[in-house]
């Protein structure tokens, strides 16, 4: 079903959008639906595979990898898996069901396999384990969707910017996560990457649904 609109004979989503709804995550499914409805749109633009920053348990990876198999795409989900900060013991938003009890680190690995599995997404997912910026600095070609959703550190935050902005072709689109212009809201730094890329004179604002901007690039990196 296209777009995931409900079946008129029987009301139940389908599989891939209960699964999204259902995993592990921090995304409200209006913003899950714009960033599939953003990846729909990326597959269909010619302008190669996309990818997002921040896989967790596979929630957000769910409502792109739907648009990538729709479209006939390839999206990859960069994390290392161990957890960013704010997710760490401690922290308000730490989850002790995905500490490996073996080694007593975070390893949500398993869960977005799990998420893909259910979700019928395999194919179209490539997962991709490792730190963002060192798959950054090997990645060999332009993107049509850049999605940063990562650590919310200054330097993380920051880091996954620098790195992987850049690399979305003109036309592309860069989404942001959690991007709270009130600090009572939530973390400010995906809010200041948002506004450094439109200082940038790169981009301009596409959409917004919730905490989630769109901000598609019009010119090429650096030639503001």
């Amino acid at each position: 079903m296209a777009g995931g609109q409900l079946d008129p004979l029987n009301a139940l989503p389908p599989t891939w959008l209960a699964v999204a709804r259902a995993a592990k995550g921090f995304m409200p499914d209006d913003e899950g639906m714009a960033l599939h409805r953003a990846g729909l749109g990326a597959g269909r633009s010619g302008l190669g595979p996309f990818l997002e920053i921040g896989t967790y348990c596979g929630k957000s990876a769910v409502y792109l990898g739907a648009a990538a198999k729709e479209t006939g795409s390839v999206f990859f989900s960069v994390d290392h898996h161990h957890g960013s900060e704010e997710l760490q013991p401690g922290w308000p938003y730490h989850d002790p069901e995905v500490v490996d009890q073996s080694t007593g680190v975070m390893d949500t690995l398993p869960w977005a396999r799990r998420t893909l599995r259910d979700a019928g997404l395999e194919k179209e997912v490539v997962l991709v384990v490792g730190e963002s910026a060192a798959v950054a600095r090997g990645w060999p070609g332009p993107l049509s969707l850049v999605f940063i959703d990562g650590g919310h550190g200054q330097e993380v935050a920051w880091a996954d910017y620098r790195s992987w902005a850049p690399k979305v072709a003109v036309g592309g689109v860069l989404a942001i996560h959690d991007v709270f212009a009130d600090p009572n809201d939530g973390g400010q730094p995906p809010y200041h990457l948002y506004r450094a890329a439109l200082r940038s004179g790169e981009f301009d604002e596409s959409g917004a649904t919730g905490s989630l901007r769109l901000l598609r690039r019009r010119v090429a990196a650096g030639r503001s």
